[in-house]
């Protein structure tokens, strides 16, 4: 099972933390890990490329672990365009959980 735990202080993510395995299918046809996958590394590519945004980025070399922290960013515009592209990850993440609940599990702290 995929676990996604997202943290929040005064509504706004702080940081977010996948760890697991869907095993929704074999190893390299995983469609719900692929999915997860696909969803988390886009949102801080997003983050990374278009708000300039040096994430504190933790992860496992055999996969399923990632860990994602925001700094503290001064520019409120800055801010609010990072705030968007996390939850526009969550919101996708939402609806893979909502379709394969068997294999992804999402918290918010």
């Amino acid at each position: 099972m995929i676990r996604l735990k997202v943290w929040r202080k005064q509504k706004h993510i702080t940081s977010f933390e996948l760890s697991g395995h869907a095993e929704s299918g074999p190893y390299g046809y995983d469609l719900v890990c692929a999915g997860v996958s696909a969803v988390s590394f886009g949102a801080v590519n997003a983050v990374i490329a278009l708000c300039g945004i040096d994430l504190e980025i933790s992860q496992q070399q055999d996969g399923g672990y990632l860990h994602v922290a925001i700094p503290d960013i001064t520019e409120r515009k800055v801010g609010d365009e990072v705030q968007l592209l996390l939850e526009g990850m969550l919101v996708s993440m939402e609806t893979i959980e909502r379709d394969y609940s068997q294999f992804i599990t999402i918290e918010q702290k």
